[in-house]
């Protein structure tokens, strides 16, 4: 074994055994050379084999800071096996219930969908908003009707290439926020009573959008690690008049789960031979946590199937509902459910952030957003190790930020969200994300705010109720 390995070995097991901790700051180069009688090279070397075993994370002119998962290593829930096949829905008025328990900001925020606005660049984003709404032009109130402002759709355009996908800026739709463009791309493709293809679980707001649109669903198997089975769904398309697919490629809400890159062209592939578009909800693509970003499914199309639906939400601006579609063959008929629905996006918000993206700040930004909620994930990781009872599985996701939890099967989160949200917490329990209500001992905690002895205690809590159920 080469130095640097054994220096990495040493490393791990100290984070392991829990001597170092999510979020502490590990030795700079020069004391670890001077404290342990090593080279510059060996330590840089055992670093980056750390960082590339997901146990650090680097900040630049900061150090290497520790984001192992501690504790006992809880297993990971299975693939799941949806029940029956095609199915109406009747979701939105349970959905509703839930989450409507969440808005108070008294409660803490474990069930939300949002991650903490203080994340984000705002008063600098004011600022670019601020001098958009001075040079407005009132010609603009037309020019930048659908398919919208053509400074913006440039820059997305330009990032697109960034990524490996040639997409014409002729092509992209802006849309108020992500949900809308989810609605625009199905109302393009479905007719009431078509049947479309979701993995299971899935995000509520595809079931609502579904559900509003007099569709019906066929559920796909999912695993909570490399998400949507190809396999699955080949026979789904063999077998049911599937008219177009809802996935989220890249860490899916709720699990968290990725397709890998071979799995996207295989499924790419797939869809092209059916000739069935796919609708990817895409909006967590930017918040990766490792060296690279995951592949985009828009790089993999040659046939203009594929919708490509993001926004700047999740990533740059909540609350500024401002997103899009890179919808390919189908770009003109959504930009006409786009006139036809909301007629326009807020024309000084997508100048306001079409300048941002030109003066080159959003990737210095992403980084510190995908640092700080890798070190999030890491300290809520490291609490439920500590507080939730044995037979909990968790999945572990390598961006965005939600975790997906299997209680044991005794354990109804029903009940939980309820008796969670009268102790102050709120929670999103397995079977708002199901159009047949199922999982129903699954709960999804979101990780997208800081670490606060308010939050440690509301895990706390979380454990002691958990426990008479089991």
């Amino acid at each position: 074994m080469s130095l640097y390995q054994d220096f990495a070995d040493r490393t791990a097991k100290l984070i392991a055994d829990g001597v170092l901790r999510p979020g502490d700051k590990l030795l700079s180069v020069r004391q670890a050379c001077k404290t342990h009688g090593v080279s510059p090279v060996t330590v840089t070397q055992a670093y980056h084999l750390l960082e590339s075993r997901g146990l650090i994370d680097a900040r630049p002119k900061s150090g290497y800071f520790v984001r192992a998962r501690l504790g006992r290593k809880m297993p990971e829930p299975g693939m799941t096996h949806p029940v029956g096949g095609s199915t109406a829905l009747e979701v939105s008025d349970f959905i509703f219930q839930i989450l409507d328990s969440v808005r108070d900001p008294a409660i803490v925020p474990l069930g939300s969908s949002f991650p903490d606005p203080k994340l984000y660049p705002l008063d600098k984003l004011g600022r670019f908003l601020a001098g958009a709404a001075r040079r407005l032009d009132p010609l603009s109130t037309v020019t930048d009707l659908p398919p919208g402002n053509e400074e913006l759709r440039r820059q997305l355009a330009l990032r697109y290439l960034a990524h490996g996908a040639s997409v014409s800026p002729q092509e992209i739709v802006i849309t108020s926020g992500a949900m809308e463009g989810l609605n625009l791309c199905l109302q393009a493709l479905t007719q009431p009573g078509d049947l479309i293809a979701i993995e299971s679980p899935t995000f509520y707001a595809g079931l609502q959008a579904s559900e509003r649109l007099g569709l019906k669903v066929i559920e796909i198997p999912s695993h909570p690690r490399e998400g949507v089975s190809i396999g699955a769904l080949a026979d789904a398309l063999r077998h049911h008049p599937v008219k177009a697919c809802l996935f989220m490629l890249n860490f899916a809400n709720p699990t968290g789960s990725r397709v890998s890159d071979e799995n996207k062209r295989a499924l790419v592939a797939l869809l092209q031979e059916h000739q069935v578009p796919l609708i990817e909800d895409d909006v967590y693509a930017e918040l990766y946590f490792g060296r690279e970003a995951p592949m985009c499914s828009k790089a993999m199309d040659r046939d203009g199937l594929v919708l490509h639906v993001s926004s700047f939400s999740k990533c740059l601006a909540p609350g500024y509902r401002v997103g899009w579609v890179a919808a390919g063959r189908y770009a003109k008929e959504v930009q006409r459910q786009k006139y036809a629905t909301s007629l326009a996006t807020a024309v000084p918000l997508q100048m306001a952030l079409a300048d941002y993206l030109k003066q080159g700040g959003f990737d210095n930004q992403l980084r510190q957003l995908r640092r700080q909620l890798a070190m999030q994930e890491a300290q809520l990781v490291a609490s439920i190790e500590e507080h939730f009872p044995a037979g909990t599985r968790l999945a572990r996701p390598d961006g965005g930020y939600f975790l997906w939890l299997e209680l044991s099967k005794q354990v109804d989160t029903l009940r939980l969200h309820a008796e969670a949200l009268a102790s102050g917490i709120s929670i999103a329990p397995g079977p708002i994300f199901s159009a047949k209500r199922e999982f129903s001992n699954y709960v999804r905690l979101n990780f997208g705010h800081p670490a606060t002895p308010r939050q440690r205690d509301a895990l706390i809590t979380l454990g002691r109720l958990i426990r008479p159920q089991l």
